[in-house]
């Protein structure tokens, strides 16, 4: 079993280094008994930075989701099995995605009040965020309009808060966001993680958060883009 501790950390913001154990080593990288690293999912990159052991030292690529988070490394030769390692997450790569992450849950909220928009899709890049929206009308799309609404918000210093809520609770509850993509989890999972923006959002999510979202810059709109009936994929940086 491993213990996948960023769930559970939160701000996601300047993660600590962390000591962990390898408990198997596999073509591509290695597996650890415990792990803060975020892998990639929902939108969101993975988490990259290095792994070291006494004089050994590897870069770590982006990590991999599964049943066990994988650890992608450039030199597996110096390690082995049982060998205690520590773990450095590259700070500017977990921030930068912690923060476009957070700012696409205020995003996708306003966009659902004020044109009751469904996020049908997202994904941060390199450069900027794209985001996919579904509209019962999306000619009332206006760009200027929405980026004003978001910065704003933006500029109330909404705390973010991390919760664990059972299912009926997350289904059950009137301002839930999100909640679509909830049978695809197997059922025997009851508790899940619930991020709150005060007054702005709440939904059910796996991903690293700010503590507070004036700690998040502007957004700027730099293409819109039809995807078909109903649907724009919106791209801000």
């Amino acid at each position: 079993m491993q213990e996948k501790l960023h769930l559970t950390q939160h701000p996601g913001l300047n993660p600590p280094s962390f000591e962990a154990t390898i408990t198997e080593i596999v073509d591509d990288g290695i597996f650890l008994d415990r792990t803060f690293c975020y892998p990639r999912g929902g939108g969101q990159p993975g988490d990259r930075g290095s792994i070291s052991s006494d004089n050994n030292i590897s870069n770590m690529s982006e990590v991999k989701p599964g049943e066990k988070i994988l650890h992608p490394l450039e030199n597996l030769d110096s390690f082995t099995e049982g060998t205690k390692i520590i773990c450095q997450i590259d700070p500017l790569w977990r921030n930068r995605n912690t923060m476009m992450h957070t700012a696409q849950h205020v995003f996708s909220a306003i966009a659902n009040d004020m044109y009751k928009a469904e996020t049908v899709g997202n994904q941060i890049s390199e450069k900027n965020t794209r985001i996919d929206l579904l509209f019962p009308d999306r000619d009332l799309f206006d760009p200027e309009e929405i980026s004003s609404q978001v910065n704003d918000i933006m500029n109330t210093g909404a705390n973010v808060l991390i919760h664990e809520w059972s299912r009926d609770e997350i289904l059950s509850h009137e301002n839930m966001r999100h909640t679509n993509f909830m049978d695809r989890i197997p059922s025997s999972i009851n508790i899940l993680r619930v991020v709150e923006i005060e007054d702005i959002d709440l939904c059910p999510c796996g991903g690293t958060h700010v503590s507070n979202i004036s700690q998040i810059p502007n957004i700027t709109i730099e293409n819109v883009k039809s995807k078909g009936a109903g649907k724009l994929r919106v791209t801000y940086s």
